[in-house]
């Protein structure tokens, strides 16, 4: 089988092994592959591992070969899944990989906005502790969690474990999601109409779609508490930045802490590069070399089950 994989790098840096993968086929591996090299890169491919690299209707028609794609990561909003099927060209993912290792950026985010540690850390290595004329100072409130409410919009693997970690600070979870009640632990309340409004923090777990694509707007931010921390670990696109920035600078949104933005790399003039109170990090959530050690597992598992005519985790 002649695989490729179309944007290997930030999945296998120096640090992991392609080999499993080797052994299913004739595999080639690039860095990073742009529209303009997909077609050429990728004909006579009957297997296509992306990460990034967007797979449209136009370039599945354009690969007869074309039988599988392995997306890795657990978004499917890069591959047009409707056309893969109607060419039948199995689509699978990777699912529940990076659990913990997101939920972890996501309470670090939290705790950046609530402590603010590396932002005294780098003040300190400039000299502003040993300048101070008391034993502490400081330059933002510290905020403690216990006993803050958390709202959790999407409570699947990652928002559960969220809860978890925020219940653990002693916070009241309170889930925005479609399962019933019932279905619930015990320890989690479902959210009510009047919920946006009592959550000092909001974090997003849900996945992009036609329907998420920028609910962070300006209605929705009206609905928050005044100061309310929110937290993107999900997708960029989820939030319009452009609202999100507005109401930073007016102070009704506390801090904007992500690990994602609308486009990646972001443009220069990105909004929330320059508003107050945003924490960003690079999309770095899901990348621990553990998730990506399980991702890198599941991906050729995903492959081999094709090969053997038992596919798994097909989203299509």
């Amino acid at each position: 089988m002649k695989i490729c994989v179309l944007d290997g790098y930030t999945l296998a840096l120096d640090d992991l092994s392609w080999d499993p993968l080797r052994s299913l086929g004739d595999v080639t591996i690039y860095d990073r592959t742009s529209r303009a090299e997909l077609l050429e890169r990728a004909r006579g491919c009957e297997a296509l591992l992306t990460n990034k690299t967007p797979l449209d209707g136009d370039a599945m028609r354009s690969l007869p070969d074309l039988k599988y794609i392995g997306i890795l990561a657990t978004g499917c909003n890069l591959v047009d899944l409707k056309t893969a099927a109607e060419l039948g060209i199995v689509v699978s993912n990777i699912p529940s990989y990076s659990t913990d290792s997101v939920a972890q950026m996501a309470i670090a985010l939290l705790l950046a906005a609530t402590n603010r540690v590396e932002s005294y850390t780098l003040l300190n290595r400039e000299g502003r502790w040993a300048a101070s004329a008391d034993f502490c100072y400081t330059v933002a409130p510290i905020i403690e969690l216990a006993g803050k409410r958390i709202g959790i919009v999407g409570f699947g693997h990652i928002g559960e474990k969220v809860g978890e970690i925020a219940r653990a600070f002693g916070m009241r979870v309170t889930a925005f999601t479609s399962k019933a009640a019932s279905s619930l632990p015990d320890w989690v309340e479902k959210a009510d109409d009047q919920s946006y409004g009592e959550c000092d923090v909001m974090s997003l777990h849900c996945p992009l779609t036609e329907s998420t694509r920028e609910m962070v707007n300006k209605e929705w931010l009206s609905k928050l508490k005044r100061g309310a921390i929110l937290i993107n670990t999900a997708r960029g696109q989820l939030v319009d930045e452009s609202a999100a920035s507005e109401a930073l600078y007016s102070g009704s949104l506390g801090a904007l802490c992500t690990d994602v933005l609308s486009q990646e790399p972001p443009t220069p003039d990105n909004p929330l590069l320059r508003a107050p109170n945003v924490f960003v990090t690079p999309h770095i959530g899901w990348a621990s070399r553990e998730a990506r050690q399980r991702l890198l597992e599941i991906a050729t598992d995903n492959l081999l089950a094709f090969q053997e005519g038992k596919p798994r985790n097909v989203v299509n």
